[in-house]
């Protein structure tokens, strides 16, 4: 543990940023996962919402820098692209 104070109060910043980042992550997995089952059960409407959702959420984590700018465009482009391969 530091002897600064300043120090002390960097660490616990970093520890509630590192939570509130886990979170985000979290919740990204997921509304990924939901455009996933929605391509999965065939349901092409609801894929194209869950889409537009977790490009919004993709989107603001890389704004915040809490994911690459590369790795939100990559994981929109897969997503993106298996809604657009559903047939219907």
């Amino acid at each position: 543990m530091a002897n600064i104070k300043s120090q002390k109060k960097r660490i616990l910043t970093n520890l509630k940023a590192q939570e509130r980042n886990r979170a985000v992550r979290s919740a990204l997995k997921t509304v990924i996962k939901h455009v996933h089952e929605a391509v999965a059960a065939g349901d092409k409407v609801a894929a194209q919402e869950k889409l537009t959702i977790a490009s919004r959420a993709l989107d603001k984590a890389a704004s915040k820098g809490i994911v690459h700018a590369n790795q939100a465009a990559n994981r929109k482009a897969g997503i993106a692209n298996a809604v657009a391969k559903m047939e219907g």
